[in-house]
């Protein structure tokens, strides 16, 4: 996006938004929003991006997580090494890397604004060199009280501080829903599409760790000139998602009389609804790189190409989910829901052809293909049946249990069971609440992981299933504003990629600990909020993490002219060196290593937070601690520093129509 047309967008905005912070509004009923579950479409309370607090951490990529293993560019590919706040494979495993980016049914957010609601935010940074842009517009309105549609667009474009890492990353969403007394409907469609330069990481650590050896006494470093593997190398991800989720409640029509027999009001109370839910999603990956030489000298195996490689993945899945579900407090006596459903999938994948026709047409340099027999095209229909029991309703004690099991397909066997209660004890005039979680799963490793043709890798996998069982516990208090979460999970035939880029099944369990401690500190305008993670895994060789990641945030809060808010402070994320995952951009993927160590480092924000009315802003300088605790050590993975120190600003306009 030309930077003129963003800048003129951005006076715009707050050209337009000054009338409408003089002007006093209506007197409405306060907007609320909410989020879905699988699969059958539970809404619960979300909240409305409007929030003052760290408002400047969406632009920069340690926003994801206090331990994030990056290729450094904001809009890149990444891992989080919190495990418990890591997802599982999925079966489009390319997209895993953008995750953090990426729209899916549990960013999806519905709103009932009762006037029309306009989000815009736009944030930049950086010179014309390594520029940082990113625009988001989100729309929301209500046709009546029972119908809302709205859409979204989010824009980022960064060239990053190191040459070909650019990320150009696009999404626009449309998603609308309808809540009636008998029927429901809620719905969107996402369309995104991702460009990422792939550098392969630098060629020489040095050139940051000390950049006087390699610049012959040097220290000044000019980020772009540094060397880099890859020079003519993208990856592109294209997808959609339609989703929809319909629901129609039997029930019956309470009605409240007056003392003269007239009817005050008829209230319609669900007994039993029925339920339908829709979901069809593509996916396309692409690997290019048009430098033959390169190609070649940074990857080991060449199988189908040796000018280079334009690798090409699809998949798409449609799924249709029907159940049936009692509803909870249509009784007094009905104090829980509960559900039944089956779900019907058809899975399509679509990948390069593994034949010795590709090998003839350049003989004798190639590697030799492996003596598998993988179709370039593969359908799987699976199945599963379930249940759900649930209580979202009570102050006292609240629940929800789902068990899933594969009945055809690949799933065939497949166990899913996952669950939480949560309850309140009254302590000190407050009261603490406490949460239980876990789960079992025992899952089919994803049709990919299994067998896979490209240019740089080919592997067929006779995987067993994974099996995985996690149980933790959480405890909120309130009147000290804490927070602890422990829990613990052992996980069978583990799934990771080797240290070659291909995908492994572990023969022994893996155990994983993990223990959160939140606290938020305030003592007058002064703040301070820290959040501190302990975890370590039974086998760093299997499954390494980072022991120790701390977020630490102090801050002065204040108002100006009692109009102004203000946050005024510092925010630094740091974790402990552990053998950080290794980025392979042919696959998007990320492989263990025992070559270099990351971490040991702050990295650090100053900023300022401002909010007048319905607009926010932020200034920051982002890694401001670059450089200044001796050796530079700013790497969150092999290769791949993080960007250096910038100024960055951001503004945000919440219009009320």
């Amino acid at each position: 996006m030309d930077r003129r047309l963003i800048y003129i967008t951005f006076l715009a905005a707050v050209a337009l938004a000054m009338p409408a912070l003089a002007k006093r509004g209506p007197k409405i009923e306060p907007s609320y929003a909410w989020t879905i579950t699988d699969p059958l479409g539970l809404r619960y309370p979300s909240t409305i991006d409007t929030l003052h607090y760290n408002y400047h951490l969406q632009a920069v990529p340690s926003a994801v997580s206090s331990a994030y293993a990056t290729t450094g560019n904001l809009g890149a590919e990444g891992q989080n090494q919190i495990f418990f706040d890591r997802s599982s494979a999925s079966d489009f495993f390319f997209e895993d890397a953008l995750e953090a980016w990426l729209p899916s049914i549990h960013t999806q957010r519905y709103y009932n604004t009762r006037i029309p609601m306009t989000l815009f935010s736009y944030n930049t940074g950086g010179n014309k060199e390594n520029v940082q842009d990113r625009l988001r517009a989100e729309f929301s309105g209500n046709v009546n009280k029972a119908i809302q549609v709205g859409a979204a667009l989010d824009y980022l474009y960064s060239k990053g501080f190191y040459t070909n890492q650019s990320t150009k990353d696009f999404t626009w969403r449309l998603f609308g829903s309808y809540i009636g007394d008998r029927y429901e409907l809620q719905a969107y469609f996402n369309n995104y599409n991702f460009l990422n330069k792939e550098n392969g990481g630098i060629t020489d650590d040095r050139y940051i760790t000390d950049p006087a050896e390699v610049q012959g006494g040097s220290t000044k470093v000019d980020y772009k000139t540094i060397p880099v593997n890859l020079s003519a190398a993208h990856s592109q991800i294209w997808g959609h998602e339609f989703y929809m989720n319909h629901r129609y409640k039997v029930g019956y029509y309470h009605t409240e009389r007056d003392s003269t027999d007239s009817i005050i009001s008829k209230t319609y109370i669900p007994v039993t609804s029925f339920i339908w839910t829709m979901r069809y999603k593509t996916n396309k990956h692409m690997f290019l790189n048009t430098s033959a030489r390169e190609d070649t000298t940074f990857f080991s195996n060449s199988y189908l190409s040796v000018n280079g490689t334009d690798d090409k993945t699809k998949f798409w899945k449609l799924s249709n989910t029907v159940g049936i579900q009692m509803l909870e407090g249509f009784h007094e006596y009905a104090k829980f829901g509960l559900a039944a459903f089956a779900t019907y999938e058809i899975r399509k994948y679509t990948q390069a052809a593994d034949t010795l026709d590709a090998q003839s047409v350049t003989s004798g340099k190639l590697t030799p293909l492996p003596e598998y027999s993988i179709p370039q095209n593969y359908t799987d229909n699976v199945a599963w049946v379930g249940g759900q029991l649930t209580k979202q309703r009570g102050s006292i004690l609240t629940y929800n249990a789902t068990a899933q099991f594969g009945v055809l397909g690949s799933v065939a066997g497949d166990i899913d069971i996952s669950g939480d209660v949560s309850t309140k004890i009254r302590l000190h005039n407050d009261s603490l609440r406490i949460t239980g979680y876990g789960y079992f799963k025992n899952e089919e490793v994803p049709y990919l992981l299994r067998n896979y043709v490209s240019n740089h890798h080919i592997w067929q996998n006779d995987f067993g299933k994974t099996r995985r069982v996690r149980l933790g516990g959480i405890v909120d208090v309130p009147f000290v504003d804490a927070r602890v979460n422990v829990g613990v999970e052992n996980i069978q035939n583990l799934v990771y990629f080797g240290e070659d880029g291909n995908p492994v099944q572990a023969g022994d369990n893996v155990q994983v600990f993990s223990a959160t401690l939140s606290h938020k500190f305030s003592a007058g305008p002064f703040n301070w909020h820290n959040a501190i993670t302990y975890q370590t895994s039974g086998n760093e060789s299997i499954l390494p993490l980072p022991k120790l990641a701390i977020y630490s945030n102090m801050f002065l809060k204040f108002a100006i002219a009692r109009v102004l808010k203000v946050n005024l402070g510092v925010d630094c994320n740091y974790y402990t060196n552990y053998y950080a995952p290794s980025y392979n951009p042919a696959t998007m993927t990320f492989r263990n290593q025992r070559e270099m160590k990351c971490g040991n480092f702050p990295f650090a924000n100053v900023y300022a937070d401002f909010k007048l009315k319905k607009t926010r802003f932020f200034l920051m300088m982002s890694n401001v601690s670059d450089g200044m605790f001796g050796t530079k050590r700013t790497f969150s993975m092999p290769h791949y520093p993080l960007n250096a120190r910038r100024f960055q600003l951001g503004l945000s306009v919440d219009f009320q129509n």
